[in-house]
């Protein structure tokens, strides 16, 4: 996980308080998802391939990596969204993946984490970093 920071208790709290859409529907962790983000399946997987080990990246470098992992999704049922936290905004993917292939794939970007969307059971932030106490 070369490059991935451990997840500072601010970072968290930001992934917690986050409004991740896709698909026209909105989630939050801890929350119950209501409908599915990708027709037709009951589960999805939310990932991003921008700022890795939350480092602010430039934009163009953010649309070349969001690219490359669009590539990866070519045969994949996705969605495109976003998470957002205030004026804050990051681009993701709503992924129709088994949970093992999402992580891969965002270990794969350097993410720290992924979303997991269940519909009828609560959002889940899945850790991919070990988590700090500074």
């Amino acid at each position: 996980m070369s490059g991935v920071r451990p997840i500072t208790p601010a970072l968290l709290r930001s992934y917690r308080l986050s409004v991740y859409s896709a698909g026209g529907v909105s989630v939050r962790v801890g929350r119950i998802a209501r409908r599915s983000m990708i027709e037709g399946t009951n589960a999805a997987i939310l990932l991003s391939a921008c700022n890795p080990g939350g480092r602010r990246r430039p934009d163009r470098w953010n649309l070349r990596m969001m690219t490359r992992l669009a590539e990866r999704l070519r045969r994949t049922p996705s969605a495109t969204g976003e998470g957002r936290l205030g004026e804050w905004s990051e681009p993701l993917f709503a992924v129709a993946s088994p949970l093992a292939r999402g992580v891969r794939l965002a270990r794969m970007f350097r993410q720290n984490a992924v979303v997991l969307v269940q519909t009828g059971r609560k959002t889940q932030l899945v850790l991919l970093a070990p988590t700090s106490n500074a």
